[in-house]
């Protein structure tokens, strides 16, 4: 099983001791020139004055922005750590226990805008930067990214198992699961959480991502290691209310309806 994460648009406070980041050790050195090449187009950004424009991010967050500046010299710590949204929080890596955390080490993976797939023990600064951005050195993100990150994950997804996406949109643009290869198109299911009140459902997202947080722990805590859509249904049906929805075309993934029961 492979499960994709995308980070947070909020990090944790930048670390105040700590050795700063070395791109050819992060996973997947593979992507090592695309991360170079991203990075440094953040850092020609972040010094512009209409660099908060550019970065479609408001005056509060300017010391953040600002921040982007030392980024070769910011001392770093575990991309768990660093990311801490809402998704992270119900997650709480942390508090996993430690056979869940080695599972965890092994079969997640968060897709970022700077640095294209991490582990979540990549050592990595924090920084600001989204994936739906547009940088005047590079262009679109995830125009960036798409050049080589399916290869990256098709291969991380090994040939058997599920891949439990739970991205947002944005990030699945970097690689969507129609750029997978076929085998591992057809073992893709994005999770999707529904709110169902007096029988009608709709989408939701803040919740949505606290659930795919909850849905993450909750399968990195289970021994079973699901290699069919319908065993992913099964085991996350053991906890929540969960429905099967088989691709409507090849290349577009399974999906996985988590309902939430509301009054």
């Amino acid at each position: 099983m492979l499960v994709l994460l995308p980070p947070s648009e909020s990090k944790a406070a930048p670390a105040k001791r700590g050795k700063p980041v070395e791109l050819a050790q992060l996973s997947f050195p593979e992507l090592a020139d695309l991360r170079k090449q991203a990075l440094e187009a953040l850092i020609e950004v972040s010094a512009r004055p209409d660099a908060l424009e550019l970065l479609d991010v408001g005056a509060s967050l300017a010391d953040e922005v600002a921040r982007n500046l030392t980024l070769h010299t910011a001392p770093t710590r575990p991309a768990h750590q660093v990311y801490t949204g809402v998704l992270y929080d119900a997650l709480s890596w942390d508090s996993l226990s430690p056979a869940a955390r080695r599972r965890g080490n092994n079969r997640v993976l968060v897709i970022s805008a700077l640095w294209g797939a991490l582990r979540p023990g990549d050592r990595v600064p924090s920084y600001r930067l989204s994936m739906d951005g547009d940088l005047p050195a590079l262009g679109p993100l995830a125009r960036h990214w798409r050049s080589e990150l399916p290869n990256v994950l098709t291969a991380a997804a090994g040939k058997r198992g599920v891949v439990v996406d739970c991205r947002s949109g944005p990030y699945v643009a970097a690689a969507p699961v129609s750029s997978f290869s076929d085998d591992v198109a057809a073992r893709t299911v994005a999770v999707r959480v529904l709110r169902e009140t007096n029988g009608k459902r709709s989408v939701v997202s803040h919740l949505a991502k606290h659930t795919r947080g909850e849905v993450t722990r909750y399968l990195l805590e289970q021994e079973a290691d699901p290699r069919t859509p319908e065993a992913l249904r099964d085991l996350v049906g053991a906890r929540w209310p969960a429905e099967l929805s088989a691709p409507t075309r090849p290349g577009t993934g399974w999906i996985l309806d988590v309902i939430l029961h509301q009054q």
